[in-house]
């Protein structure tokens, strides 16, 4: 399973970790993300007000930071083949350094 944006909330709240809000939300492009695989920064677009809490880490591998705030971007459950990204990788027409998580996605299946 992949979540992004809300999906990537809801993944969190059904593991029984609810979100809260961000004082000034995140939104429209050139956020800077920072892969924790390959730690490489990625240009995310944004558009949420409420992020996952960090007590989501007993349960998984944050695998994205975002470098304006240090918030949880990116997770990989233990308990099972999910993983989810706060930031929209799929926006058009860009920016474009997020797209290799949908072959990610795809590779899992």
């Amino acid at each position: 399973m992949f979540g992004i944006c809300l999906g990537h909330q809801l993944l969190s709240i059904a593991h029984g970790h609810p979100t809260y809000k961000l004082k000034f939300g995140q939104h429209g492009g050139n956020h800077p993300v920072k892969n924790t695989k390959t730690n490489i920064v990625e240009i995310t677009a944004q558009n949420h007000n409420y992020n996952v809490p960090e007590s989501v880490c007993s349960i998984a591998k944050v695998t994205h930071i975002n470098l304006f705030d240090n918030t949880i971007e990116g997770l990989e459950y233990n308990d099972a083949p999910i993983f989810s990204v706060q930031h929209h990788p799929e926006a058009s027409p860009g920016p474009h350094e997020s797209k290799y998580i949908f072959q990610e996605f795809a590779n899992r299946l």
